[in-house]
């Protein structure tokens, strides 16, 4: 386990590298993009499901 820490240790230090100030923002906006995307996806398909929920008991319970 020790070896394990210490050789992740030594990868970070020398194989990882952070991207620039500017490519973080450009990945920060895709990463809005999608979200609102999804975001927006995830309602309409809650909105319709309610719909059909409610239509399918007015109609089939009533």
């Amino acid at each position: 386990m020790i070896t394990y820490v210490k050789e992740s240790i030594e990868e970070l230090k020398n194989n990882v590298t952070l991207p620039s100030k500017a490519e973080s923002s450009n990945l920060m906006v895709v990463v809005a993009v999608f979200s609102i995307l999804f975001a927006l996806a995830t309602w309409g398909v809650d909105t319709v499901l309610s719909k059909v929920i409610k239509l399918y008991f007015n109609n089939f319970l009533n």
